[in-house]
């Protein structure tokens, strides 16, 4: 726990609390009475409201519209499945920017909707919803139907064969065991939800803030880092007490359930009961899931002869000091770099939690390892500028605060999908070699390694992917002659004209393709049983 431990307490401990710091104290002294005055005003405490409503309301929409699909993909098989689960992942690793903007091009003012119809939804709270469960649906298919799929469905038939309707056998066999998935998703989107910045801040205007909004409002442009503070202490309580409540369905999943080889759960859909449900789940995909990205693509091939494309490699003076195409190899540049260090860092702390006589404290730095997923990405990227400018951490010219940023969102990811693997290692394994006489490097090297290995290569996909579309800290600490591909769709949607709208559109494009591929290989390596894992 060593690295892990240090690496978050340089990196993410200190800048947090260095902008903490600067906001609550004046003339070296702490100003406590600052909280009480902030929680106080009228407009805070809307904003509070707000937050914590629509973080309810879209965790229930997602679980709603997403239970479906987790069903579908867990126990029917159908062609083009592969497929079709990255295509359900791609919207959870695009920028929230691009999201924002997506849905923006389909319900805002001249989108698809208006031409067709003359309905906008922009500046509501329902745009606002629909694209969180966008955003989220993965989520819940990933974390309920993964486990959905390797219950054995012979219990539920054996509870039919007693008696029980499909509906019973359902509720009182299969429920109780989704529970604590389907909490931990709920949990998992509910942070989501809370902390979420660019898709309030494009779809609500400015009829609706969230905490992550006013953060970055009262930050970069009222300047008052007491409040800004203040707001940071209140999200990080709030986002502690949810990742607590997850580390205990966490632990509940965990306990002894009879698990199966998913390979022989799912099965072609039989009646239509099952054939209305995959067309429903299809047809769900295909309006909430395919059509938002369809619009991103087509709107950035508006432009005759791939007009937006083109520009792209052109110099305009104004946003960029580089043509904007730079930003491509920049954000791959960073991501692999981001990417080698979230798999060491969190395949050393994922080596530590496996261990069974692991105590309490390593048990414990579990959930604080999931805090910068719900932490103010503004006050880490801000803090970032404020603590890490003096000897022997001055970073702030260097070109490693970029990908050290990236790394902190793509450890948690890293940390969740190796665990599992490594808990699931059997220890007399271990045990065997070392009485042999390996050393633990060399137990790890050939026993631990060849077990994990495919695990680790999705860990790092994952990473790969998150870490190209990470956006609320890069945008403080990206330099203007190195733009990451989100920073260059924020500039260019903020600038007015059609030809600055198509090249973000068509950046996001780029964008989405090379997510889309990463998670096709990432498809490709999970569902391949040819290996040892």
């Amino acid at each position: 726990m060593a690295g892990p431990a240090a690496f978050f307490a340089v990196f993410f401990a200190y800048p947090v609390a260095a902008i903490v710091t600067r906001g609550l104290t004046a003339d070296g002294t702490w100003r406590f009475g600052r909280l009480a005055e902030v929680l106080a005003e009228p407009g805070i405490r809307q904003v509070l409201w707000f937050t914590t409503w629509q973080a309810l309301v879209s965790t229930a929409l997602t679980l709603l519209v997403a239970l479906p699909g987790a069903y579908a993909f867990a126990r029917l098989d159908f062609p083009g499945k592969q497929v079709l689960r990255a295509v359900v992942t791609v919207p959870f690793v695009l920028p929230t920017v691009v999201v924002g903007t997506a849905f923006l091009a389909l319900v805002g003012r001249g989108g698809l909707l208006d031409e067709l119809w003359g309905v906008r939804l922009d500046t509501t709270v329902w745009a606002i919803l629909l694209a969180h469960v966008f955003f989220n649906y993965a989520v819940v298919v990933r974390t309920v139907g993964g486990l959905w799929s390797q219950l054995d469905p012979r219990q539920e038939e054996a509870a039919r064969m007693l008696g029980a309707s499909r509906l019973a056998a359902w509720r009182r066999v299969t429920l109780p065991a989704l529970g604590p998935a389907v909490a931990a998703a709920a949990l998992m989107v509910f942070l989501f939800t809370f902390t979420s910045f660019a898709v309030v801040q494009i779809l609500g205007g400015p009829a609706f803030s969230t905490l992550e909004v006013e953060i970055y409002r009262q930050t970069s442009q009222v300047f008052d880092l007491s409040t800004a503070a203040v707001l940071t202490l209140v999200q990080f309580a709030a986002v502690g007490a949810v990742l607590a409540v997850h580390a205990w369905t966490v632990r509940r999943r965990e306990s002894a359930l009879r698990l199966v080889d998913p390979a022989g759960t799912a099965r072609r859909p039989r009646g239509a009961g099952q054939w209305a449900l995959l067309g429903g789940v299809l047809a769900t995909i295909a309006v909430l899931l395919v059509l938002p990205l369809a619009v991103l693509v087509e709107r950035s091939l508006a432009a005759p002869g791939f007009g937006y494309y083109r520009a792209l490699t052109r110099e305009d003076g104004g946003a960029f000091l580089v043509p904007p195409i730079d930003a491509v190899g920049n954000s791959l540049r960073y991501a692999l770099a981001a990417t080698a260090i979230a798999v060491v860092i969190g395949a050393l702390a994922a080596a530590a939690l496996a261990r069974r006589d692991a105590g309490r404290l390593v048990r414990g730095f579990d959930a604080l390892l999931m805090l910068p997923l719900g932490v103010s990405a503004v006050t880490v990227g801000f803090g970032f500028l404020i603590a890490l400018d003096e000897p022997p951490l001055d970073l702030r010219s260097s070109w490693l605060l970029v990908p050290l940023a990236q790394a902190l969102v793509g450890v948690p990811f890293v940390v969740r999908t190796m665990l599992p693997v490594l808990r699931a290692v059997d220890g007399r394994l271990r045990e065997a070699a070392a009485v042999l006489g390996a050393s633990p490097w060399r137990v790890w090297r050939e026993v631990d390694l060849p077990l994990v290995r495919r695990a680790l290569l999705i860990a790092a996909g994952f990473a790969f992917a998150v870490s190209l579309g990470e956006f609320g800290a890069t945008v403080f600490i990206a330099r203007p002659d190195n733009p990451t591909l989100p920073v260059a769709v924020a500039r260019l949607l903020g600038r007015p004209g059609q030809m600055n709208y198509g090249q973000a559109m068509a950046l996001s494009t780029i964008l989405m393709v090379v997510c889309a591929v990463a998670l096709l290989v990432l498809e490709r390596l999970r569902t391949d049983r040819g290996g040892e894992f």
